[in-house]
């Protein structure tokens, strides 16, 4: 049975619905990096996603076309996953989508290294006829963090993240944004065959313990990525 990430490590992939912190460890993604709505048809987001799956799906099947992957095992591709920032505001202006930075990834299994991403990369270039130039392999260590399980359509996340918020400055805890530890999401639901109310995200920030009290600061997500 191909070994799938989301069952593994249910801790990281299926959390509650409330806050919890956690300790990320270090894992490796595949990730392109870009910015703009992310609806838009067409556009720098949604060529990607589509990148990513290239290069994900050619290392999975790199067997049938006779590349040896010391270590390799079959699994399962594990779930998109976004890292957001917004420009000039400290929440989220949903009038202004053009205005996201952010960073689309997808986790790859520790066997991967760098030469076999790049081998993916080529690959999937040559099979998909896709200029797959800007993916990149990124090794990622979040450490501490506080996640949540959101349901339903990402407008409503601020909601979300003022009960994460809420948590942390009754526990100790604050925010931790910068532009290395960032707003990350984690797409359980196929937006293609699920309701919006039904829609599955992990919401998780980075965090550190707090100096002194009530020094929350609040930072909501972004917009509908589907």
């Amino acid at each position: 049975m191909a070994f799938d990430f989301k069952k593994e490590y249910k801790e990281l992939y299926v959390p509650a619905e409330k806050p919890e912190i956690i300790t990320v460890p270090r894992m490796r993604f595949a990730a392109v990096r870009g910015a703009g709505d992310p609806n838009a048809e067409g556009g720098a987001y949604q060529q990607a996603v589509a990148i990513l799956y290239a290069a994900s799906y050619a290392l999975k099947t790199s067997w049938k076309k006779g590349r040896e992957i010391e270590g390799f095992y079959d699994y399962v591709v594990p779930p998109l996953e976004g890292f957001w920032q917004q420009d000039g505001t400290a929440d989220v202006d949903y009038g202004r989508k053009e205005s996201f930075r952010w960073i689309s990834v997808i986790r790859l299994p520790d066997f991967v290294t760098e030469a076999h991403f790049a081998w993916a990369v080529e690959a999937a270039a040559q099979k998909k006829k896709l200029d797959c130039s800007a993916a990149e392999f990124w090794p990622l260590e979040e450490g501490l963090c506080v996640q949540m399980m959101h349901r339903g359509p990402f407008e409503r996340e601020p909601a979300t993240v003022a009960v994460m918020d809420a948590y942390l400055r009754e526990n100790g805890y604050e925010n931790d944004f910068s532009d290395c530890r960032l707003h990350h999401e984690i797409y359980l639901s196929d937006a293609r065959k699920v309701p919006p109310e039904k829609w599955r995200t992990v919401i998780r920030h980075p965090v550190r313990r707090c100096s002194h009290q009530n020094t929350g600061v609040s930072r909501s997500s972004k917009a509908n990525t589907a």
